[in-house]
């Protein structure tokens, strides 16, 4: 009977394995008949094994089967879309990885250009400070210079003042 409702039914295996199942529902159908007759002679009450409960077990194979079927496909759907995004993820870190390579190349020569440019300024910084230097000693030369002539300024005026009288004097005698 089983292999007759089982035989159109798909399932996911071997016709070997298919046949096994069909096999294993009749031992079990064989089972419960014995375990019928066991209750019988224990509780002395009948039951009975129908076609009908047979195929009431053959319908609950199949929706459990399908049931399952759908299960493991989600989770095989689930499983390869899974797999193709990290696949697009090693792709992306491929990819990310060669532009890193570039991307440090590029960095190494910006390095080495602003190395380049902090010397160039170091040393021009050296030089502007030597620069400062000799101008310095050069303003400080003419500041002793200014100084000096300022105090030579200060005496001549005060012998100026101090010849001014006489200079007055001889202005009026003229006059």
């Amino acid at each position: 009977v089983a292999q007759h409702f089982l035989v159109s039914y798909h399932v996911e295996c071997t016709d070997e394995v298919k046949q096994s199942v069909v096999n294993t529902m009749g031992t079990f159908q064989d089972i419960v008949a014995e375990i019928c007759v066991e209750y019988f002679e224990r509780y002395r009450r009948r039951t009975f094994v129908t076609p009908k409960s047979y195929l009431s077990f053959i319908g609950g194979f199949k929706a459990i089967y399908k049931e399952k079927f759908a299960s493991v496909a989600s989770l095989s759907e689930r499983m390869r879309t899974g797999l193709a995004k990290l696949m697009e993820a090693e792709v992306s870190v491929n990819q990310l990885s060669e532009e890193l390579v570039v991307k440090e190349k590029d960095l190494a020569v910006a390095s080495k250009k602003a190395d380049e440019v902090l010397l160039e300024v170091t040393m021009k910084a050296q030089a502007a400070e030597k620069v400062k230097m000799q101008v310095q000693k050069v303003k400080d030369k003419a500041q002793a210079i200014v100084d000096d002539i300022a105090i030579d300024k200060a005496a001549a005026e005060e012998k100026l003042e101090a010849a001014r009288p006489a200079l007055e004097e001889a202005e009026a005698a003229l006059q």
